[in-house]
């Protein structure tokens, strides 16, 4: 008979064979690593569009492509689980299909919403403005986990009666919960056919509990664990194959009154709690919040907590699990959490801090309760379930390349002379104007993009969305709409470069690195004045020149994003952080004073260049980037590769925990960590193949190393530093 634990590990070796079949599928595959199962090879989608065009857009046309997919994607049952189903295609990706064809490839809000005034000044500053961008807030569960889906129809039909004038808002989500319903009937057929020839009295009997599951959930409000765990893991599916949405949930504070309920009961323990629970972070690798305090300071830490950790450590897989960091957090839990990051090594968890996030009150209407509420559901990214649209995550501003503009255009001007005051003073009015783009930019999404691709699948758990047939765009209570700043590393250690080899040293003149620069560094002289740039004293290497501007340019980004005025509730909130960008945004940066050659990489997120210092680099850069926090709420990740060095015997967990907690006391908001066998991973970047069970969370995400592109692979070898 096989034990929940054995089960596990062959449900694992299913999805390591679907991660390689997908690779072969899909080629290299520099994003998360989802849950999805590779399409089948006679697999094929046609679109509906809408009347007139030759591409989809609105709640129904949105709705009736993705009412056709559920119908045509494959089931899935396996019977090694306690739960069904899987994702396989995903909408987003046809959207541009004929719209595309016709006009070069925008995307539909451009088509049907131009912003064409905007265009230039977006490709000018390197920005990702966000206009179109999906999902990127989070549903509150709680309203599917309460009313169920049969509910979720009383309340569309009811509301519907209610406003009239939104008739096709209401159709369209009268129509994803009937197809989600049906998608989940399709698995229940399936399940039944298994039962007529399963065997094995274990999974017989899981068989059967699967089928009651889905056949009570299909209409009615989850009742037990296992229902809770089921409900979660179809949303998540389907809202994965709508538009990819990611955000989850405080997994643990919301099952809990589950869990006690049906240990009460005695139908449920805690090996059968973490399978079931391993089951579904399996299903699909949404982002979820453990532990954290709550608006009065005591600690959510409960026994659903460890079993999560539990879970995922049974999976021994990537998982996008985040641990709310607080000064009242259960010291045994917190252990337990950096005990599976050293012996699993797979990039989980990671770990928020809660005094760095409170921030979040000093922007408009936000309590404390709010800021509490706002929990981890993204790659960097919070948000109020329920309440919030932010587009975290889809705004950046290459702030490298502001930079670069604001340089060239001093050295250009020779009707004054060069300064560190007028380069700022430069950058300052680039900067400002690249921010107010972005604003127009998201003033502009904000207004249209109900009516393109609205969130049909998100609005069903929404508050106020069903309410009054809006949009989530046009209804959230709370609009705090993030901008990332990118690459502060190479700015500080560029004006380092410049006050001590130019204005302090004088070992160059500002024509002489002009020229450098234009040159790309060009010739055996070019090189040597590179690297002596590039050895000038750089972000956290500890009270340096680089940190000092580091300092500076975050304050300078800040205070500029939060003086852009917006409309009504909305407001700008500024963090930094780069996603997998670095590369793109590279390549619209020329050469630099920190010593980077034009086209290359600009740094990631809120971290420092690679090789900023051979010895105390954790240490070092969990301070530095502690220091250069924007102050608001939205994060500044320390994104950490490293080999301890020390083992779990020789006090490597005491260590670490000490380097989260002074990070976290400093006003850190993100910790994303890799705990990695240096050797183990250069084998890995020149031979995939030799560990392809390697987990890496390569910015917020996490993936297996070997379905990276050769570049992605890079980007996290080059980060890399050695002990405490």
């Amino acid at each position: 008979m096989l034990t929940y634990r054995e089960r596990t590990k062959k449900m694992m070796e299913v999805k390591l064979r679907h991660t390689m079949e997908k690779k072969a599928q899909q080629g290299y595959m520099d994003a998360d690593d989802y849950g999805c199962i590779p399409l089948p090879k006679d697999y094929h989608f046609d679109i509906i569009p809408n009347e007139g065009y030759d591409f989809f857009f609105g709640p129904m046309g949105c709705a009736r492509n993705l009412a056709k997919m559920l119908d045509e994607i494959p089931v899935y049952v396996d019977p090694m689980e306690i739960m069904c189903g899987r994702w396989s295609d995903m909408m987003s990706k046809y959207r541009y299909i004929g719209g595309g064809k016709k006009t070069g490839g925008k995307s539909t809000i451009s088509i049907l919403y131009p912003y064409d005034d905007l265009v230039e000044d977006q490709i000018k500053y390197g920005l990702n403005p966000g206009i179109g961008a999906e999902n990127h807030c989070a549903c509150d569960y709680n309203i599917g986990i309460e009313l169920g889906f049969g509910g979720l129809l009383e309340k569309i039909r009811r509301y519907r009666d209610i406003n009239p004038n939104r008739k096709e808002f209401y159709d369209a989500e009268e129509l994803v919960v009937l197809s989600i319903q049906k998608f989940i009937q399709r698995h229940i057929d399936k399940i039944e056919e298994l039962l007529k020839t399963e065997e094995r009295p274990e999974i017989r009997e899981t068989l059967q509990e699967m089928l009651e599951c889905n056949r009570n959930i299909k209409t009615e409000p989850p009742k037990t664990f296992l229902e809770a765990c089921q409900f979660i893991a179809w949303i998540n599916t389907v809202s994965r194959t709508y538009d990819r949405d990611g955000a989850g949930c405080s997994l643990d504070v919301i099952l809990y009154p589950f869990y006690v309920d049906d240990v009460k009961k005695g139908i449920l323990d805690d090996e059968k709690a973490t399978f079931i629970l391993a089951d579904l972070l399996l299903i699909e690798t949404h982002y979820y919040q453990l532990s954290g305090p709550d608006s009065c300071d005591r600690d959510l830490t409960n026994k659903v907590s460890y079993l999560v950790l539990d879970a995922a450590h049974w999976l021994n897989t990537s998982a996008n699990i985040t641990i709310r960091l607080h000064d009242n957090i259960d010291p045994k839990f917190l252990r337990k959490a950096v005990e599976y990051l050293f012996t699993d090594r797979n990039a989980w968890p990671r770990f928020s801090g809660d005094k760095g996030l409170m921030g979040y009150t000093k922007n408009k209407h936000i309590t404390k309760k709010i800021a509490r509420d706002r929990i981890a559901v993204g790659c960097h990214w919070m948000a109020v379930p329920g309440k919030e649209y932010s587009l975290n995550d889809c705004v950046k501003i290459n702030v490298a390349k502001v930079f670069d503009i604001a340089f060239h255009e001093m050295m250009d001007d020779k009707s004054q002379e060069p300064s560190m005051d007028r380069l700022l003073a430069i950058m300052q009015k680039h900067l400002t104007k690249a921010v107010e783009t972005i604003a127009k930019g998201l003033n502009h999404h904000m207004t249209y993009q109900q009516y393109v691709n609205p969130e049909i699948v998100m609005n069903l758990m929404m508050h106020n969305s069903i309410e009054t047939g809006l949009d989530i765009t046009a209804c959230a209570e709370i609009q705090g709409m993030c901008v990332d700043g990118v690459g502060l590393g190479l700015i500080a250690d560029s004006l380092a470069a410049i006050e001590q080899r130019v204005i302090n040293e004088k070992k160059l003149t500002w024509e002489e690195l002009d020229e450098l620069l234009k040159s790309d560094f060009e010739g055996v002289q070019g090189e040597r004045m590179r690297l002596m740039l590039k050895s000038s004293e750089r972000y956290c290497q500890g009270n340096s020149l680089g940190d000092k501007w580091a300092a500076y340019i975050s304050k300078m980004f800040a205070d500029t994003v939060k003086a852009q005025p917006m409309p009504g509730i909305r407001e700008l909130v500024p963090g930094w952080f780069s996603w997998s960008n670095t590369i793109a945004f590279g390549k619209e940066v020329g050469a630099t004073p920190d010593g980077r050659k034009a086209g290359t990489p600009v740094t990631h997120g809120a971290n420092p260049n690679p090789g900023f210092r051979a010895d105390g680099a954790a240490t070092a850069m969990a301070t530095g980037i502690a220091r250069i926090q924007t102050g608001y709420g939205n994060t500044c990740p320390l994104q950490l590769e490293m080999d301890p060095k020390l083992g779990v015997q020789e006090g490597g967990i005491d260590k670490f925990i000490q380097l989260l907690k002074t990070h976290v006391d400093m006003g850190g908001t993100l910790v994303n960590v890799n705990i990695l066998d240096h050797d183990k991973l250069m084998e890995a970047h020149k031979d995939p193949s030799t560990h392809p069970e390697l987990v890496v969370r390569v910015t917020g995400f996490t993936a297996y190393f070997a379905t990276l592109s050769p570049e992605f692979r890079q980007l996290v070898v080059d980060r890399f530093v050695d002990g405490f």
